[in-house]
């Protein structure tokens, strides 16, 4: 099957994917298989493996290469496949990039590296060097909540002009630091601006940003795939409608997350009564028990109508 060219810029829902385990060590390829065919039959445009959603940070090495490896079987070029490779180690960034481009990924994604302070200049010798040993274009990951660092927008536009680098995917919920991207880059009509938060897909439609990497979507696809569709085509009412919707929907998973240390839990545990993983957390995080929210289902299945 013949690689499909990424779209530049990159539209659409680009949910970012749950990585389904059966044990600390084991991924369970079934629920993969299960969880990516849902999305794909729900025309999302591409797939975002092992970000903060995939609970990449958290899995060994050999678990985070047996993920990629599967997710670009399982998609066989159908949709564009983008590949986190953030660590603390740039020569490991540097293996993971290049291990992506083995199995067949379409883009690779890298956020600050976490613990160590770093300077703008750092982030930009660190794409720099990113984007010339790699092939693949390159995605910038914006998330200083998790990182401590933040690609300033200057930072953003001399990326930009790197080879290779195509986007920046933003998680700060800041819709200024968005908007001001989206200036800073206006020069390049083939440089994708997507959105992390989904409360603020909306908004940022509005002044162009050309997507959603949401959470939400490994359970409803359609759900956002249909508000990302009404307010591509201006359906204000559909689209608020839908907004409305899926903004339910993530404080639902976060009351789940707020009791222990993310949403990720209430997500997973969704997953899991509506059939689709196991609601397994990589270590040392605890899953949450369908025994202790027993309504949760019940709040679940009305969104399934969208």
């Amino acid at each position: 099957m013949p690689t499909p060219m990424l779209p530049a810029p990159l539209r659409g829902i680009v949910p970012p994917l749950v990585t389904p385990l059966l044990d600390e060590h084991t991924l369970s390829d079934e629920h993969l298989s299960k969880i990516i065919e849902n999305m794909v039959q729900s025309d999302i445009s591409a797939l975002f493996a092992l970000g903060t959603t995939g609970e990449g940070p958290a899995l060994n090495y050999q678990l985070r290469r047996e993920v990629l490896a599967a997710t670009c079987q399982i998609v066989r070029k159908r949709i564009p496949v983008l590949a986190a490779i953030t660590d603390t180690s740039l020569d490991e960034s540097l293996a993971m990039g290049h291990w992506a481009e083995k199995c067949g990924a379409d883009a690779v994604v890298v956020a600050a590296p976490y613990y160590f302070a770093v300077s703008q200049n750092d982030l930009y010798r660190m794409v720099q060097v990113l984007s010339s040993q790699l092939s693949l274009p390159l995605f910038l990951y914006n998330m200083p909540s998790l990182t401590k660092a933040s690609f300033a927008p200057d930072t953003v536009l001399r990326c930009s002009q790197l080879p290779h680098v195509a986007g920046i995917k933003d998680s700060s919920g800041d819709i200024k630091y968005l908007r001001t991207v989206m200036d800073k880059v206006s020069d390049r009509k083939d440089f994708t601006v997507l959105v992390g938060p989904e409360e603020l897909l909306s908004q940022a439609m509005a002044f162009g940003v050309h997507g959603g990497v949401h959470g939400g979507a490994n359970l409803f696809p359609r759900l956002f795939v249909r508000l990302y569709n009404a307010l591509r085509t201006k359906d204000a009412p559909l689209a608020a409608t839908l907004q409305a919707e899926v903004l339910a929907l993530g404080k639902l998973l976060y009351h789940i997350g707020e009791k222990e240390s993310s949403y990720l839990r209430g997500l997973k545990l969704g997953m899991e009564l509506l059939g689709l993983c196991p609601s397994f957390m990589a270590a040392p995080f605890e899953a949450a028990h369908a025994k202790d929210f027993a309504p949760l289902f019940e709040k679940l299945e009305k969104f399934a109508r969208f």
